[in-house]
């Protein structure tokens, strides 16, 4: 009977039973069975589930306890843990990777940074030096993060440690210790020798496969970057029978440029978007940069951002104000639409069974888009609005509008009211305090945790104001505010 990459009987859709699982960890090779029906052990040893997060593999099957779990959600960083793969190193939440992820890759945790003979790694040294801990349960997810940055030469430390949060040190002796490091040599200790390894466990090696797949088992969950479906499992405590993990696909991470504009495949990250856009979208890159946190980034994909069908995502506003077209597959079909024709309700999408993203293409440079991004921390926070505007002008004339808001509906959504108040006008104070009339139009936004619908409301029309005054040359970033 034909198998395909899942493990699944390509006919019947039932489970095949157990998979090799290879990885390194702090140099060793790892090799695991996962069984979909197994339970929850531990070690080099069987009836691992794929759904087993890494975190609790290594504290309850190998004893690295130094990987601390703190939120279990993504947002402190005590559980960060250095990813090696063909594409480089990168620092990631062990508490949101499922075990399959890992396949053919390296992991080194806080225990794997200083050397065989005892020396410590130079972050590790730094951190001493300058004082940089004092309870200690968020040290170990720090200096992680600073060992992959100082791997990468990079200096923009507040951006490479938004991801870690500390109570009680301050993050002015951490920031101190990271500089600290600046351009001295990483140790040969940290080079890492990926392993051999085979088929991926329950992983299609590409769209088609997993386009057929997919058909066949349309029950399924897809698993990308896992950073949302993980907390099904961690805080929902979710069972997911049947899963198709999608890193093996490569030909869904893409980014191709044609003579009209880009085509992103679902299966590129945030990360390697924003380092695709910078140049071209800048506008899009900085919205990018404060979207979660650099280990977010570093596995979150675009597709997963867009068919998880949050109204407060940050990636939908944004591309549909830039005019983005989404593209989906079901078996050999596939169709293309606006993007925002996709989100028709609250958790609701206009996607098929067994249908799934398989890419987004949108123009080759988007001048005219501004993103504004309204949450209570500046890093790594959730928007309780996010408002884009994509707006051109001639002599002094609105020649085009598209307005997204995030978090002021049930889905991600157009602004198309004020559009129409501003197409054909002059670009003068009239004009917007004519706009502003037209958001109540176009939004009656509702009442949590994050905001109020009248602060939500008034919010979204101060943007626009933002924008207007920015275009008469007043300075309008909040980093641009000093005591």
């Amino acid at each position: 009977m034909p198998k395909s990459a899942t493990g699944a009987d390509q006919d019947s859709g039932a489970p095949d039973g157990r998979q090799v699982l290879v990885f390194a960890l702090n140099g060793a090779e790892v090799r695991l069975s996962l069984d979909p029906h197994g339970g929850v052990g531990g070690g080099d040893v069987p009836d691992l589930r794929p759904t087993t997060m890494l975190l609790d593999y290594l504290r309850e099957g190998r004893g690295l306890t130094g990987t601390k779990e703190g939120c279990n959600e993504g947002d402190c960083g005590a559980c960060t843990v250095l990813v090696t793969d063909a594409d480089g190193t990168r620092p990631l939440n062990a508490c949101l990777l499922f075990l399959p992820q890992l396949h053919g890759k390296a992991v080194r945790t806080v225990e794997g940074l200083s050397a065989p003979d005892g020396r410590l790694h130079p972050v590790q040294a730094a951190m001493v030096e300058h004082h940089g801990s004092q309870c200690g349960y968020c040290t170990p997810g720090f200096v992680v993060s600073m060992a992959a940055s100082q791997l990468a030469g990079a200096t923009d430390h507040d951006d490479r440690l938004a991801g870690n949060l500390c109570r009680c040190t301050g993050y002015g002796p951490i920031v101190r210790a990271a500089r600290a490091v600046e351009g001295v040599a990483v140790p040969d200790w940290m080079a890492e020798r990926l392993p051999g390894s085979g088929a991926p466990p329950f992983a299609p090696e590409s769209a088609d496969e997993l386009a057929d797949w997919y058909l066949a088992n349309p029950d399924a969950t897809l698993i990308a970057g896992a950073t949302d479906v993980g907390l099904w499992v961690t805080k929902a405590l979710m069972d997911l029978p049947k899963v198709a993990f999608l890193h093996a696909c490569r030909d869904l991470q893409t980014i191709e440029r044609t003579a009209t504009g880009l085509r992103v495949g679902a299966g590129v990250t945030i990360a390697g978007l924003r380092a695709a856009v910078a140049k071209s979208h800048p506008a899009l890159a900085e919205l990018l940069r404060r979207f979660a946190s650099e280990q977010v980034r570093g596995a979150a994909t675009i597709g997963g951002n867009i068919a998880n069908g949050s109204p407060i995502g940050d990636g939908a506003p944004a591309l549909i104000a830039m005019g983005a077209t989404l593209h989906l597959r079901r078996g050999a079909a596939r169709r293309e639409m606006p993007l925002e024709d996709f989100f028709l309700d609250y958790k609701k999408q206009d996607r098929a069974p067994g249908e799934f993203v398989e890419a987004l293409t949108f123009p080759a440079a988007t001048p005219g888009l501004q993103c504004h991004k309204l949450s209570k921390r500046f890093d790594q926070d959730i928007s309780a609005v996010c408002g884009c505007f994509n707006i051109t002008r001639e002599g002094g004339r609105v020649t085009g509008a598209r307005i997204a808001f995030g978090g002021m509906a049930g889905t991600p959504k157009r602004a198309r009211a004020v559009e129409a108040a501003l197409l054909g006008k002059d670009w003068t104070e009239a004009t917007i305090r004519a706009a502003i009339l037209a958001f109540g139009k176009d939004f009656a936004p509702l009442t949590d945790m994050r905001a109020s619908s009248a602060y939500r409301l008034t919010a979204a029309e101060n943007m626009l104001w933002r924008l207007w005054h920015r275009s008469q040359g007043a300075a309008t970033s909040v980093l641009e505010v000093r005591a």
